[in-house]
C-alpha cells in the first residue's frame, strides 16, 4: 500500500474515514470513507471491463458525488477522465466519444437521451455505457455495476489525468492531453495540492470549499479535487442561485470558493436587504478567473467580503498569474503577476517581445508538468506555441511591476476604421448600469468602417421599454467611454447564451451577422 506520508484524499480517507468529504447537490453528506469506497469500486469495476492505464473514461454528468468519485477513480488508476458539457447534443457527444477513444462512458438520467443518440451514432459498446439514477434502455445500471465490486484500495495504482476538451471557439473542440506521469497517485495529488498554497490556502481540516459551477470545467474540477487532497470538506450545488449560495456560505462556514465575474455580478444584483441577512465572514479565499472582471464589480465584492478576493489568469492548457486583493487595489484591473515557476511574455505578430505597457498576444511558459498537446491536431498544437511558450489567444500587456492586464481575446477584438476596440472594456461599463443584468459586445460588418459595435443587453427584469432603456444606456456610458466605443445599436434579449459556469457563447450572437460576408468572400 502507498505510503501515508503524502497529502492526498486517499490518505486522509484511510486515516480519518469518518470525516466529512462532501455534501452532494441532493443534500446527502458523504464521509471520506464512503467516497473512498465508491472510487475504489469504480477502479475494480473498470479493470474488470478490461480498461488499462492510459485508457479514457468519458462522462456526461451533472454535479454529483458520483462524478467526484469517478475523478478519484481515474486519478488513481491511470485513466484519462473526459468530462463533457451536459448541454451537448448527441452528435457533439458522439464526436468526443470517438475522438477521445473512450473505453467506458457514464451518463445520468437527465443526459440519457443525448447520450443514447451518441452511442448509436458512434457505435460505442453499450456494455461499457452506464447510467446513474433510474434505469434507461441502452445503458447498464451504475448501481448494479458497482454492487459486487471490492471496496479495497486497488493494487498497482498509477496517476491518472483529466483530458478536458476546449470549448471550440473555432471549429470542433480539441482534447488537451498531457502525458500520464510515472508517479504514484498520492505523490501527484500532493504536488497538485501545492497550487492552492500559492494563494495561501493550507491543509486545515476546518476549511470548507463551495462549488456552484459545473464540474466539467477545468478550474471547477481542479479546485474541488485539490480541496479534497488538502483534506477540506466540499459542498457542491447543481446550479448557481445567488441567495442559496449565501445560505450555504453561512450554514457550512465556507472558507474557499471559485467563481467567475458573472457570478459576482449576480451576487451584487441581489437586493441589499437580502445580502445583509447572511454572514459571509468565514470566507478566506474567494478565487476568480475565466474573464476580465469589471473593476467596479471587483471593488464592490472586496468591500463586501473583505480582502479575501484572489484573481488568477490561466487556461485549460496551463498558466499563469495571480494577485491578492491588496495587489489588485494597488494595480486596478490587473489579473496578476506570474506565480512561482511561471513566466509571461507579450509578443507581437512576428513573435518579438513588445515593450512594457504595449499590447500584444499573451504567452505563458510551459513546465514539464503543464506541457500538453491538442489530441490529434499537431498543427493547432504548433500554431499556439512559440518555443516553450503557448498562448490561449488573449491580448494584454505588462506594467513596469510585472503585473498582467487583459484587453480581450484576439478573436473578439473589433477593428473599426483602423482602430482596435476591445469589447470587454465596453462590457465592463455596460454591466454597471442598474437595469443591465448581463451584456455582450461584438463587431458586425460596416461597409465604410469595416466593423461597427453591436451590444446585446439582458435587462434585470426581462424585456422592458427598449427605446427608454436604449436611451438611458447611451446616457450612462457618455463620459465613461469615448464616443468611438459607443455601440451603434443595442438589442435586448431575455437571456444571453451562457453555460452554467458563466461562459458566454458569443459566436451564437455574432456569427449570423457575418454569414452574408462569408458567402461573398467565398
Amino acid at each position: 500500500m502507498t505510503s501515508m506520508n503524502t497529502m492526498s484524499f486517499w490518505n486522509f480517507a484511510q486515516n480519518t474515514p469518518e470525516q466529512l468529504a462532501l455534501v452532494a447537490p441532493d443534500g446527502r453528506s458523504w464521509s471520506r470513507g464512503e467516497l473512498l469506497e465508491e472510487c475504489n469500486k469504480l477502479v475494480h469495476g473498470l479493470r474488470e471491463l478490461g480498461l488499462e492505464a492510459g485508457d479514457a473514461v468519458a462522462a456526461v454528468l451533472p454535479n454529483s458525488a458520483e462524478y467526484v468519485a469517478l475523478y478519484l477513480a481515474a486519478a488513481q488508476a491511470g485513466y484519462y477522465l473526459v468530462p463533457m458539457n451536459w448541454h451537448l447534443t448527441g452528435p457533439e457527444v458522439a464526436y468526443i466519444l470517438e475522438d477521445s477513444g473512450a473505453k467506458a462512458f457514464f451518463c445520468h438520467g437527465s443526459t440519457a437521451e443525448a447520450s443514447r443518440a451518441a452511442i448509436q451514432e458512434s457505435g460505442f459498446n453499450p456494455e461499457a455505457a452506464f447510467v446513474i439514477g433510474e434505469d434507461h434502455e441502452g445503458f447498464r445500471s451504475y448501481q448494479t455495476f458497482l454492487a459486487s465490486q471490492s471496496v479495497e484500495i486497488p493494487e498497482d495504482r498509477m496517476t491518472g489525468m483529466v483530458m478536458f476538451y476546449t470549448s471550440g471557439t473555432t471549429g470542433r473542440p480539441k482534447g488537451v492531453r498531457r502525458p500520464v506521469v510515472q508517479a504514484d497517485p498520492d505523490s501527484m495529488a500532493s504536488m497538485m495540492a501545492m497550487f492552492p498554497m500559492l494563494f495561501g490556502i493550507q491543509s486545515e481540516q476546518s476549511n470548507v470549499h463551495f462549488c456552484g459551477s459545473p464540474l466539467y470545467h477545468t478550474a471547477v474540477m481542479t479546485w474541488v479535487s485539490n480541496s479534497l487532497h488538502l483534506g477540506h470538506g466540499v459542498v457542491i450545488h447543481q446550479k448557481w442561485d445567488s441567495e442559496e449560495v449565501l445560505k450555504a456560505f453561512e450554514k457550512y462556514k465556507v472558507t474557499t470558493t471559485h467563481v467567475v465575474p458573472t457570478k459576482m455580478v449576480r451576487l451584487l444584483k441581489l437586493p441589499e436587504d437580502i445580502r445583509k441577512q447572511y454572514d459571509v465572514s468565514s470566507m478566506k479565499h474567494m478565487l476568480h478567473t475565466a474573464a476580465p472582471c469589471p473593476p467596479d464589480v471587483k471593488r464592490a465584492i472586496i468591500d463586501w467580503f473583505g480582502p479575501c478576493v484572489y484573481e488568477y489568469y490561466a487556461s485549460t492548457e496551463g498558466g499563469g498569474a495571480i494577485c491578492n486583493s491588496q495587489e489588485w487595489l494597488e494595480n486596478p484591473g490587473t489579473v496578476g503577476k506570474a506565480w512561482h515557476g511561471a513566466d509571461i511574455r507579450i509578443l507581437d505578430d512576428e513573435g518579438k517581445e513588445v515593450s512594457i505597457g504595449q499590447q500584444g498576444t499573451i504567452y505563458m511558459r510551459m513546465t514539464d508538468v503543464s506541457r500538453f498537446e491538442y489530441k490529434g491536431d499537431k498543427k493547432k498544437t504548433e500554431d499556439n506555441r512559440f518555443g516553450d511558450y503557448f498562448t490561449a489567444g488573449d491580448v494584454g500587456y505588462l506594467n513596469d511591476k510585472g503585473f498582467l492586464f487583459l484587453c480581450d481575446r484576439k478573436i473578439d477584438m473589433i477593428i473599426s476604421g483602423g482602430a482596435n476596440i476591445y469589447p470587454a472594456e465596453i462590457e465592463n461599463v455596460l454591466i454597471m448600469h442598474p437595469e443591465v443584468a448581463d451584456c455582450c459586445v461584438f463587431g458586425i460588418p460596416n461597409d465604410d468602417w469595416g466593423e461597427e459595435i453591436k451590444a446585446v443587453v439582458q435587462p434585470v427584469d426581462g424585456l422592458s421599454d427598449d427605446e427608454r432603456l436604449n436611451r438611458e444606456i447611451l446616457e450612462f456610458i457618455s463620459g465613461r467611454l469615448a464616443k468611438m466605443k459607443w455601440p451603434k445599436s443595442i438589442d435586448f434579449t431575455e437571456q444571453l447564451p451562457r453555460d452554467p459556469n458563466g461562459k458566454l457563447y458569443k459566436r451564437r450572437l455574432r456569427d449570423p451577422y457575418w454569414e452574408d460576408k462569408k458567402a461573398v468572400v467565398v
